[in-house]
C-alpha cells in the first residue's frame, strides 16, 4: 500500500481516553495452550539455555511458524486491550529468517510487550512480514504506550489486513520506543487504518529505515542517530532530529503554513549512549551487549559494523524474577553482580542501591518496580560511574515516595564521568493510573555528565476507577537536575502538579521535550505561586549561567476550570549562555490559557486560537 497523502493540516484532539475493559490471564492460558514446542518452558539456567521464566518467549527458524504466529496473537490478544494490566512479556527471536513472501510472519504488539532480536546486529534476526503497534477505534493512537521493537530487520509483507501491514505502521505515543531496527520498505507513525487517526509522540533512535517514513499526524515525534532513507514526510507540531542522515533541513517557524512549526535538526547527537541488549553469540551463549557512548555522532552505531561496546556473560547477571525479594536483589549487587529483570511487576518497600561502577540494570518486557512503602525504589551511590538503567517503569504507591528514583544519592555530589557516563534508557515513571500513587519528585540526578535518553515521567490523566484525581495521584514535579553536563535526547514529562521539569545543573542540553500541563487543576487558587499563574512546565534555575535546549513544546488543556492561566510555559535566566532554540505552546483542543512562551515573551495561546503553535526560535 502507498503511503496516505494530503496530510498536512491534520490536527489531533489532545484529549486522551480511558482503555477499554482489561482481558483475563485466563484467556491467553487457553490461546496459547495448543501451541507446542514454541511455549515449552525454559530449561535451567545456563548460558545457552537460560530460564527467564514463563513471560520470556525465546523463538528460533526451527520452530513451526503457525506455533510462533498462535503464540504471539494470543499475547496480543491479551495486551493489546491491556492499557492498566499487570501482565508483561518479551518475544525474543534467536538468529535467522522469520516468515517469507509466501507466508509473512505479522506480530501485533500489544501493551507490556517487547519484541526484540537477539543478534548481535539487526541483520541477524530478519521477519518477513511485519511488526505492528496501533491504535484502538476510538482514540487513535493517542494512548498508545508501554512496548517496543529493537535489534531486528523487517522486510514488510502485506498479510490478510493490508491495511495495517502494507507498510511497517509503529503508531505509537509515549514509552513506545524502536531501537535498532532496520526497515525495507516504508514505515509509518501514522495510524491510519483508525478513526480518528490522532498519535501523541514518538521516539526511534539507531536505526535505518530505507524506504523513509511517514510522521503523518504525530504531534510531536524524536529521531535520534539514524538513518531515514527516502527522507522524512508531513509534520504537526514539533518534530525534532538529531545525528541523523537524510533527516529535513532544519525549518522551525516557517509561515506558510499557519499553526505549524515543522523542524528542528542538528546535524548530530552531541552525546549519546545505546541501551545495553541480550543477545545470542556464535557458541549460542546468551550474552548482554553494553554499547559505548558517543560524542558528536552521526547515524547508526551499527552501519559499518558491529557496534561498539562491552560484550558481557550472562553469568555476571542475577536474574530478578517473580519470587525475588528486594534483600536478594541487593544482595546480588553488593556481591558485584548486574541485574535482569524478567517480565513482571515487582513491589517492593526498600530501595535498592547500585554502589559498582559499571554496574547494568536491565528490564526486559517492561518489567515494573512500584514503591510499597513511599520508599525511592532505586538509587545510585555518587561514586558510581557509567552504570546502565534500561527497559524499566518506576510506579509510585499508595504511600508518598519522595522521590521515586535518584542518580547519586544527594545534591551536590557532583561526580560522574564524561568518559564513563551514567545512562538511562527507555525508563518511565508513573503516578496513578494502574493504581493509586504518590510521589513528590519521580526522577532526581545529582550526578554529573549523565545521559537521559527516552524518559516518560507521566502522572497519569486516566486510569482504572479512582486511580486519578488532583488529591489522589499527587506529584509536584517529574525530573529535578542537580547534576551539571547532564544531556537528555528525549525527554517526555506531563501533568505534574508543580514545575514538570527543574533544572539546576550546569552545561545542560535537552534535545526534545514535550509536556502537557495537568488537566485537573481545580482551580486559579490551587495552581499559582508567588504571584505567578500555574507553574511553568520547564523551569531552569535562576542562577544557571549554561544550558541549550532544541525543540521543545508544552500543551495546556484544562476542562475542569477553563478560566485558567499559565504565565509561561518555560522559564529561564535571561543571560547569554541559556539559550533556547525552537520552542512552542499550544492550546490543546480546548479550554486554558497560557499567556507566554519564555518568561514574558511569546504567547497567548488560548481557546481563541487552539491547535495553533505560538513559538519561539530563539531565547534570549
Amino acid at each position: 500500500m502507498s503511503s496516505p497523502t494530503a496530510l498536512n493540516g491534520n490536527r489531533p484532539e489532545g484529549r486522551r481516553r480511558i482503555s477499554r475493559v482489561l482481558v483475563g490471564a485466563v484467556a491467553l492460558a487457553t490461546a496459547i495452550s495448543t501451541t507446542g514446542t514454541a511455549l515449552a518452558l525454559p530449561a535451567p539456567a545456563s548460558a545457552t539455555n537460560p530460564n527467564f521464566g514463563p513471560n520470556v518467549k525465546i523463538f528460533d527458524p526451527s520452530m513451526p511458524q503457525s506455533d510462533i504466529q498462535a503464540t504471539v496473537d494470543a499475547i496480543a490478544a491479551l495486551q493489546i486491550p491491556n492499557e492498566m494490566g499487570t501482565e508483561r512479556y518479551a518475544l525474543l527471536f534467536k538468529p535467522g529468517t522469520y516468515g517469507s513472501d509466501a507466508n509473512p510472519l505479522d506480530i501485533p504488539v500489544g501493551y507490556y510487550t517487547e519484541v526484540a532480536g537477539l543478534g548481535q546486529n539487526p541483520g541477524d534476526v530478519t521477519i518477513n512480514g511485519g511488526v505492528t503497534a496501533t491504535g484502538r477505534n476510538g482514540s487513535g493512537s493517542l494512548d498508545t504506550f508501554w512496548r517496543s521493537v529493537s535489534n531486528l530487520t523487517i522486510h514488510v509483507v502485506p498479510t490478510a489486513d493490508g491495511c495495517h501491514t502494507g507498510n511497517e505502521m509503529w503508531a505509537v505515543s509515549q514509552a513506545a520506543p524502536m531501537r535498532r531496527v532496520d526497515v525495507k520498505e516504508f514505515t509509518t507513525f501514522m495510524p491510519y487504518c483508525e478513526n480518528p487517526n490522532f498519535a501523541s509522540g514518538g521516539f526511534v533512535a539507531d536505526s535505518f529505515l530505507e524506504g523513509g517514513a511517514l510522521n503523518g499526524s504525530q504531534q510531536q515525534f524524536y529521531v535520534r542517530n539514524s538513518d531515514l532513507g527516502n527522507g522524512w514526510s508531513n509534520y504537526v507540531w514539533n518534530q525534532v532530529f538529531s545525528g541523523d542522515l537524510h533527516a529535513p533541513a532544519q525549518d522551525f517557524g516557517r509561515d506558510t503554513n499557519p499553526g505549524t512549526s515543522a523542524y528542528t535538526t542538528l546535524v548530530t547527537t552531541p552525546v549519546s549512549k545505546e541501551r545495553p541488549y541480550l543477545y545470542v553469540n556464535d557458541k549460542g551463549d546468551f550474552r548482554v551487549f553494553v554499547p559505548s557512548a558517543q560524542t558528536n555522532s552521526v547515524g547508526t552505531t551499527w552501519a559499518n559494523g558491529p557496534t561498539p561496546g562491552t560484550s558481557l556473560p550472562l553469568s555476571s547477571f542475577f536474574l530478578v524474577t517473580a519470587s525475588t525479594t528486594a534483600a536478594q536483589a541487593q544482595n546480588a549487587l553488593d556481591s558485584g553482580k548486574n541485574l535482569l529483570v524478567t517480565p513482571g511487576v515487582y513491589t517492593y518497600d526498600r530501595t535498592l542501591t547500585v554502589n559498582r561502577s559499571n554496574t547494568v540494570v536491565l528490564g526486559l518486557g517492561l518489567a515494573t518496580f512500584t514503591a510499597k512503602n513511599g520508599n525511592t525504589i532505586l538509587q545510585t551511590n555518587n561514586n558510581a560511574e557509567g552504570v546502565d538503567i534500561a527497559g524499566l517503569t518506576f510506579d509510585a504507591g499508595l504511600v508518598n515516595s519522595p522521590v521515586l528514583v535518584k542518580i547519586g544519592t544527594g545534591k551536590g555530589a557532583h561526580k560522574g564521568s564524561a568518559s564513563n557516563p551514567t545512562a538511562l534508557q527507555d525508563v518511565f515513571f508513573r503516578i496513578g493510573g494502574p493504581h493509586v500513587g504518590k510521589a513528590t519528585v519521580s526522577l532526581e540526578v545529582n550526578q554529573d555528565n549523565v545521559i537521559l535518553d527516552d524518559i516518560w515521567a507521566w502522572r497519569a490523566d486516566h486510569g482504572v476507577a479512582g486511580s486519578v484525581g488532583w488529591t489522589i495521584n499527587t506529584a509536584d514535579t517529574g525530573v529535578v537536575v542537580n547534576g551539571d553536563n547532564v544531556t537528555a535526547t528525549g525527554l517526555f514529562v506531563e501533568h505534574y502538579q508543580k514545575y514538570n521539569v527543574i533544572w539546576n545543573g550546569e552545561g545542560g542540553q535537552t534535545i526534545f521535550f514535550q509536556n502537557e500541563l495537568p488537566y485537573d487543576a481545580p482551580n486559579q487558587a490551587a495552581y499559582q505561586h508567588d504571584g505567578i499563574l500555574g507553574y511553568a512546565a520547564f523551569k531552569i534555575a535562576n542562577d544557571v549561567k549554561t544550558f541549550q535546549g532544541y525543540g521543545m513544546g508544552s500543551y495546556i488543556y484544562t476542562p475542569v476550570d477553563p478560566t485558567i492561566h499559565v504565565s509561561h510555559s518555560f522559564e529561564a535566566p535571561v543571560t547569554p549562555g541559556v539559550q533556547l532554540h525552537d520552542i512552542l505552546t499550544l492550546n490543546l483542543s480546548g479550554p486554558g490559557t497560557i499567556d507566554h512562551v519564555v518568561n514574558d515573551i511569546g504567547g497567548p495561546a488560548n481557546d481563541a486560537n487552539r491547535d495553533t503553535i505560538v513559538f519561539v526560535v530563539s531565547f534570549p
